[in-house]
């Protein structure tokens, strides 16, 4: 057996230099398990450690369709060995699938956008007649297992989504579900992130969405051009000249915001401690939750500006698990609070 060390499974390289920098940083061992090929003695114990799971619902579109199947297998294996897993085979789930994350939400009494989830395409163009009365009326579709604005596009009338689901240009989702969802006016051309470690909120982020792209991931490997239609905040008379930048801190949201509050006891009861959850406050008065992001990336202009790092908060969170359970002698602790499991 090894010296037990943090082990990160996940399947993009791109996205783990400023984690481990922060590990680094933080004098917390680490090492990465990436799924995209190996494989499992399943006679063998697991290595000693604390495994943090950040697979991400978009590995598909990286040419890793089957990491999700590969992280479930792993998972199962460090569950059954009683391994301390964090973002475990219950938080895969979430984070693959939106039609799960909209019932939970729900359930706990959040203001979710309304949503049909529609198996396949035959019935996909009847299915939209239904969910808008039969209305030209605008609404988006997406992808239930998304990230990266997968399958988000705005439709304004059914002739125009006909067309669209009859093209070429249909993108056909990866699990066979898309969901048709209201399309919400914001107040300012923005959404908000709220970043939790630990169980705790760390900051929120002020994402900018003026320009009209559904790509709302923060890390650098992901700002790349984007040609997806629609927009996010349909804000009249809009300007893109002079805009704020795409990501800032939005200081006057605080740990006292009574959504944060209620997001953080949420997040506890589904046993997530790390997540980037997604929130749009709306023309007429709503604050509508409709994403959660387990595998959180951040934007390194916001880490600059920001009052904590989330790096640096994860590390920290990690690195007093590992300490807690193997009294490694880290100096790490975790924070007050969080949760031994996720």
């Amino acid at each position: 057996m090894s010296t037990p060390r943090v082990y990160v499974i996940h399947e993009n390289p791109e996205w783990f230099p400023p984690l481990a920098a922060a590990f680094q940083a933080e004098g917390v061992p680490v090492e990465e398990i990436l799924l995209t090929e190996g494989q499992i003695d399943l006679a063998a114990e697991p290595e000693p450690g604390v495994y943090w799971s950040r697979m991400s619902a978009s590995s598909h579109t990286r040419g890793h369709e089957h990491s999700k199947e590969y992280t479930r297998a792993v998972l199962g294996w460090l569950e059954r060995a009683d391994r301390q897993v964090v973002g475990g085979s219950h938080v895969l789930e979430l984070e693959v699938s939106k039609v799960a994350q909209h019932g939970l939400l729900q359930q706990a009494g959040f203001d979710v956008p309304r949503t049909t989830a529609v198996f396949g395409t035959t019935t996909l163009q009847q299915a939209a007649r239904n969910f808008t009365d039969g209305q030209d009326v605008p609404f988006i579709t997406k992808h239930n297992q998304g990230g990266k604005g997968l399958g988000v596009r705005r439709f304004d009338s059914l002739a125009e989504f006909d067309a669209y689901v009859d093209s070429p240009e249909f993108e056909a989702p990866v699990d066979g579900i898309t969901l048709l969802q209201e399309f919400l006016t914001a107040r300012e051309p923005f959404i908000t992130r709220l970043e939790f470690v630990g169980g705790e909120f760390v900051y929120a982020v002020r994402v900018d969405t003026s320009a009209g792209s559904f790509e709302l991931c923060p890390a650098d490997a992901c700002e790349v051009p984007q040609t997806i239609a629609g927009a996010v905040c349909d804000v009249p008379g809009t300007e893109t000249a002079g805009a704020p930048p795409a990501f800032s801190v939005r200081t006057e949201v605080t740990a006292a915001h009574p959504l944060v509050q209620q997001l953080r006891t949420f997040l506890a009861d589904q046993h997530v401690t790390i997540a980037g959850v997604e929130f749009m406050e709306t023309t007429d008065g709503r604050t509508v939750v409709y994403d959660i992001n387990t595998n959180t990336n951040y934007n390194p202009a916001v880490e600059d500006a920001a009052p904590a790092s989330g790096p640096r908060s994860i590390a920290r969170y990690l690195g007093g698990l590992l300490d807690a359970t193997y009294a490694t002698g880290t100096a790490a602790t975790a924070p007050a609070g969080a949760a031994a499991h996720a």
